[in-house]
């Protein structure tokens, strides 16, 4: 199953972009072994119109274009939180399943459009506080990670 991050906007050159290219990296060494591929990241251009309604509406169709069949996880802090072994366990179950790709969507600074919550077949939180979209990044990157080190029995992840 390929797994991907699909954001709107971009993750400048520096610390946070270094970090995020670290976990993509680890994350990939495991994957194959794991029955996963990528995971890989995709970047959207954020909208240009002039009302924030108008411009998630923008934002949404350019996501649509890109999810194909893939499983569509929805990061948005009004998602539900499971712990990391839970994630975990849900993208194996993905992967079991016989689904192609899982896409963990990001959205841009005016959030995900709501039709895009409607749609998802699951909506994920890292928390109740709005975070910037390179921080998401970061975390979705790092936990895609943990959940290899955790399929794989690694003790990376320690309860």
């Amino acid at each position: 199953m390929r797994l991907i991050i699909l954001a709107v906007g971009r993750v400048k050159d520096g610390p946070e972009r270094q970090l995020i290219d670290r976990y993509i990296e680890r994350a990939k060494l495991s994957a194959r072994a794991l029955g996963f591929s990528g995971p890989d990241i995709i970047e959207l251009p954020e909208g240009r119109a002039g009302q924030a309604a108008s411009r998630m509406a923008e934002e949404a169709a350019a996501i649509r274009a890109k999810l194909g069949e893939a499983v569509t996880v929805l990061l948005d802090e009004r998602g539900t939180s499971p712990s990391s072994p839970d994630f975990a366990k849900l993208l194996g179950r993905y992967r079991d399943g016989g689904r192609k790709a899982l896409a963990l969507v990001i959205g841009g600074a005016d959030g995900l459009d709501p039709s895009l919550r409607q749609e998802a077949e699951l909506v994920v939180s890292f928390g109740g506080m709005t975070l910037p979209h390179q921080l998401v990044r970061l975390i979705a990157s790092e936990q895609i990670y943990r959940a290899m080190t955790i399929l794989s029995g690694h003790p990376y992840h320690r309860v």
